[in-house]
C-alpha cells in the first residue's frame, strides 16, 4: 500500500524513537524540576523522584540510542507498573480511567526495547 514510504523505515523509527525519548523525558522535568507546570499535588515524594529518575534518565538514554534496550524495557515497566497503580484500579478500560498515555508509553518502549536502537544512535545500528 504505502511502499513509497519503506526507503524511509530506518529514519522514520530513529524519529520515533528520539521524540518518544525526549517527551518521556520531559516527564521527569516536570517531576523532579518542576518545570511544565509541576509534578502533581497528590503524588507522594517517592513516585516524584523513583519515577522522576527513571522519566529523566530513561528517556535521555533512550532519546540518545544509549543503553537503549535496557532502558526502553524498563520505562516500559514503570509505564505498565503506572498504569496499574495510578489508573487501572479507577476502572479496566484506558479511556475510561485515564490511563492512555501509559499504555502507550509502556507499549511503544516495549517495541523500541525490541527493536533496537536503529540508526542515529550511540549504540549504533544494532
Amino acid at each position: 500500500m504505502a511502499t513509497f514510504m519503506k526507503p524511509y523505515a530506518p529514519q522514520t523509527f530513529a524519529l520515533f524513537r528520539i521524540i518518544t525519548g525526549l517527551l518521556f523525558m520531559s516527564h521527569g522535568l516536570q517531576k523532579i524540576f518542576g518545570l511544565f507546570g509541576g509534578a502533581p499535588a497528590e503524588a507522594p515524594p517517592f513516585v516524584i523522584y523513583a519515577a522522576g529518575g527513571i522519566e529523566l534518565v530513561g528517556g535521555a538514554l533512550v532519546a540518545a540510542g544509549f543503553l537503549t534496550r535496557w532502558a526502553a524495557f524498563v520505562c516500559s515497566g514503570l509505564m505498565a507498573a503506572a498504569y496499574w497503580m495510578a489508573h487501572g484500579t479507577q476502572a479496566f478500560h484506558p479511556i475510561v480511567n485515564h490511563g492512555e498515555l501509559a499504555v502507550l508509553y509502556c507499549f511503544a518502549f516495549l517495541f523500541i526495547a525490541a527493536h533496537g536502537p536503529g540508526i542515529w544512535s550511540a549504540d549504533g545500528n544494532r
